[in-house]
């Protein structure tokens, strides 16, 4: 029997809602950065309601799973998206270019690195990975005007990191080195600092080829896990002072970017 689409929302929408979130001591949407209300669910209450429904839908079409994702997405509230995006992730093995279209609209909507890092991680690094011939629209993505879809490309690197297969991050990467935009600098040096556990001496070469204007966030968290003095020879040579800007707001204009 296909897919309900319209009342199987409504039900994991109705588990969400119903799912009674844990004491925290911080307000999660300020710590998420999200647009959008947060209802405050921890990672493994919603991997429950997915596991859930991924047991009694094991046979479902590529076509079934897209339309319950994009329909997941549309709801108001950032469980809902994660849901939408985890779904994708879920079904990964039937994933087609129906679902690339998706994540690529959704590269467009996301603000926020709670929802940009979950987008980026998750469908985007996994569909990327299992077709090569996507890498070409991460190159696109960092070169977008807005700064959240260029945080996304940098996240969608995950499973080719993870694969030591650091050629075409380190390319990506390449392309993001100056950016202005503090919560893309911050991706850059997380997978920059991943790069590293990898392929050391490869990575300290491309950080210390690219050293002059590098942002000092950059080489902050790039370096967490290399020695002290490497990090400090690259803050000396960079010729970079004073902190990085943030972005707070929606995506701004994109500024040009300084080059060495």
């Amino acid at each position: 029997m296909p897919l309900d689409v319209a009342a199987t929302r409504a039900s994991i929408v109705a588990e969400i809602r119903a799912a009674k979130a844990p004491p925290s001591s911080f307000d999660p949407k300020s710590y998420l950065g999200s647009p959008i209300p947060v209802l405050g669910l921890s990672v493994p209450q919603l991997r429950a309601i997915l596991s859930k429904f991924s047991r009694d839908h094991r046979d479902l079409r590529a076509d079934e799973v897209n339309a319950l994702a994009a329909a997941m997405w549309s709801g108001g509230s950032f469980e809902e998206k994660t849901f939408a995006m985890s779904l994708l992730g879920r079904y990964r093995r039937m994933l087609d270019d129906a679902s690339w279209s998706l994540a690529d609209r959704w590269a467009d909507e996301v603000s926020g690195w709670g929802l940009c890092d979950t987008l980026g991680m998750g469908p985007v690094a996994s569909m990327v990975y299992d077709r090569p011939a996507r890498f070409r629209d991460l190159l696109r993505w960092a070169r977008s005007e807005n700064p959240w879809r260029r945080r996304v490309a940098a996240y969608g690197l995950r499973d080719l990191v993870y694969a030591k297969d650091c050629d075409r991050p380190l390319r990506l990467l390449e392309r993001l080195l100056y950016d202005e935009e503090f919560w893309v600098q911050r991706a850059v040096g997380t997978w920059l600092r991943e790069c590293w556990k990898r392929d050391r001496r490869r990575t300290e070469a491309f950080l210390r080829k690219h050293v002059r204007g590098l942002p000092p966030v950059v080489i902050t968290v790039a370096t967490e896990r290399a020695p002290r003095s490497f990090r400090e020879e690259l803050r000396r040579k960079s010729g970079v002072r004073g902190r990085a800007r943030r972005s707070r707001a929606g995506p701004p204009a994109r500024r040009r970017r300084r080059r060495a």
